[in-house]
């Protein structure tokens, strides 16, 4: 192996494990849903549990983008 596939290698390791953390970070965030309740009749709230549904359709989709 030469010092380029090694640089490579280590370079895409930490590079998924960044974009790994921030997509968790994100959906995390979002499933928390921290703040007021929403309004029943405000345009682009979602319920908690719709946000909860939302976080987890999401993980399971960067589950299936990395394979």
């Amino acid at each position: 192996m030469n010092m380029n596939m090694l640089f490579n290698m280590f370079t895409r390791i930490v590079m998924r494990r960044a974009m790994n953390w921030g997509i968790n970070k994100g959906v995390g965030k979002m499933s928390r849903g921290k703040g007021k309740p929403p309004v029943a009749g405000q345009p682009g709230q979602r319920r908690p549990n719709q946000t909860a549904d939302l976080a987890k359709k999401m993980r399971t989709l960067s589950r299936l983008t990395r394979r």
